[in-house]
């Protein structure tokens, strides 16, 4: 895995609150000692039904959502428990990055080490990427910015910069060349109007009593939280 310099992207958008990490990889799916396949298990308890047949409503299963990287989620992102499966099978299926206005701490440590990265935001970039999916977003590590269609900058903690290879090696820090560690990863989705998404805990697909996560963690202790940063900046700086 190429790692990150600049990520630009279509977003593709969960909007549930409180998705904690046995939702994003069941447990019955953490057999594996590697992230090879994770990918097709992802949210596997909402993407699929009873059967095993993909629920055509779900997001993931929607023909615009391929090729997106960048996940833009509800508050209280990963919660639970520590698993490192959850972000190996969101970098399986293809994400690069996952945005936020609440982060929690072990899953944003456990996607740093293996290359996926942890963007928290402020609530009103957060509301604006939830009634957009499908918005192309531009995130650049070397100024720590997040830039809306609008163009509009949002800045990001100077610590999620340090992504690292999301390998074996993992524990390495990124040592190539810069201008070696561009990436683009825009999909070419071709047009499409995307629906207007009515509220954070309106996730299509997913069951009334799913939508808020198992409840646990909920606190806002051990995340990362938008109140110290999440600074939105003038698009001509």
């Amino acid at each position: 895995m190429e790692p990150i310099k600049t990520l630009h992207s279509r977003t593709a958008v969960l909007p549930a609150t409180n998705i904690d990490t046995d939702q994003i990889i069941p447990a019955r799916f953490l057999t594996t000692t590697t992230r090879e396949g994770l990918g097709q298990n992802l949210f596997a308890d909402w993407r699929y039904d009873a059967q095993g047949a993909p629920r055509p409503d779900f997001v993931l299963n929607r023909p615009e959502a391929q090729g997106c990287r960048v996940l833009v989620a509800g508050r209280n992102l990963g919660c639970g428990s520590s698993r490192e499966h959850a972000p190996w099978a969101l970098l399986d299926h293809g994400f690069r990055a996952v945005i936020s206005t609440e982060i929690a701490d072990i899953f944003r440590s456990n996607s740093l080490k293996n290359g996926l990265l942890p963007v928290v935001v402020d609530e009103t970039t957060s509301r604006w990427l939830i009634e957009h999916p499908g918005a192309e977003v531009t995130i650049d590590l070397d100024s720590t910015t997040l830039t809306l269609p609008s163009g509009d900058r949002v800045q990001f903690p100077a610590g999620e910069a340090r992504v690292e290879h999301g390998d074996q090696e993992r524990a390495q820090e990124l040592q190539q060349p810069e201008d070696e560690r561009h990436v683009d990863v825009a999909g070419d989705l071709g047009a499409h109007e995307w629906p207007r998404v009515r509220g954070q805990d309106d996730v299509e697909g997913v069951p009334e009593e799913e939508r808020h996560g198992h409840g646990k963690d909920e606190t806002t202790q051990g995340l990362a939280q938008p109140g110290k940063f999440g600074r939105r900046l003038d698009r001509d700086v």
